[in-house]
């Protein structure tokens, strides 16, 4: 397994190793302030990491966590989800321990559940003001792990008529925010039962999320 990691990270991943070499991977899922329903989708990163662990041959827990944005248990995670549909905020404090976190070599992904987006830019702002989202071209690497998606990212749910986003934010040349806008990949993973989506969608929105998987933890 390669990371892209930093001391910090560096330094719990060596101990984690030298204790228990056999344990496995852990994501999280970010949970933050706002009013925003950030543990939406309860059945998706399970069946993420399901698929990864068959598709990819990882080995991460299959239960994932929930952590705190302002926590330092988010050093723990190099894999961090975020969604919702409404509203996030972060305090300064918070604004600056992710920012430490994602520097360190961390990196979240952040899908929008419909209605995030004018919420979750400020937010990110916040966190790194010297820096900008920027869409993706369809030639990076996250479109191009096991899975190619040459169009970018899959179409899950229609909301508002607009075509899907891959937006990200890169420091230093590593790419740390992955955000996925009009896609709603998160709903995709989730139960079939849950949205009824065909399985052919369900598939495209697995393999998209294996993807950002395999780009972090790479293969």
């Amino acid at each position: 397994m390669k990371y892209f990691i930093t001391p910090l990270l560096l330094i719990v991943l060596l101990l984690n190793s030298a204790f228990a070499p056999e344990l496995p991977l852990k994501i999280a899922l970010l949970k933050y302030n706002g009013g925003g329903d950030w543990y939406s989708n309860p059945t998706s990163l399970p069946n993420l990491i399901e698929f990864c662990n068959s598709e990819l041959g990882t080995n991460i827990h299959t239960e994932p966590q929930t952590v705190e944005v302002g926590s330092q248990e988010i050093f723990n995670y190099p894999f961090l989800h975020m969604t919702g549909h409404g509203n996030v905020v972060f305090s300064d404090a918070e604004a600056e321990n992710l920012r430490t976190y994602l520097i360190s070599g961390g990196f979240l992904h952040i899908d929008d559940n419909y209605g995030m987006d004018k919420y979750v830019r400020p937010a990110l702002a916040k966190v790194f003001p010297e820096l900008e989202l920027v869409e993706l071209p369809f030639s990076h690497e996250v479109y191009h792990q096991k899975f190619d998606f040459d169009k970018g990212l899959p179409k899950v749910h229609e909301h508002d008529n607009k075509p899907p986003q891959g937006f990200g934010l890169t420091y230093e040349g590593r790419l740390i925010c992955f955000y996925s806008y009009e896609s709603d990949l998160g709903d995709g993973w989730e139960d079939q039962d849950v949205h009824n989506d065909p399985e052919n969608i369900r598939l495209l929105a697995l393999r998209m999320g294996s993807n950002l998987v395999s780009y972090v933890f790479g293969n």
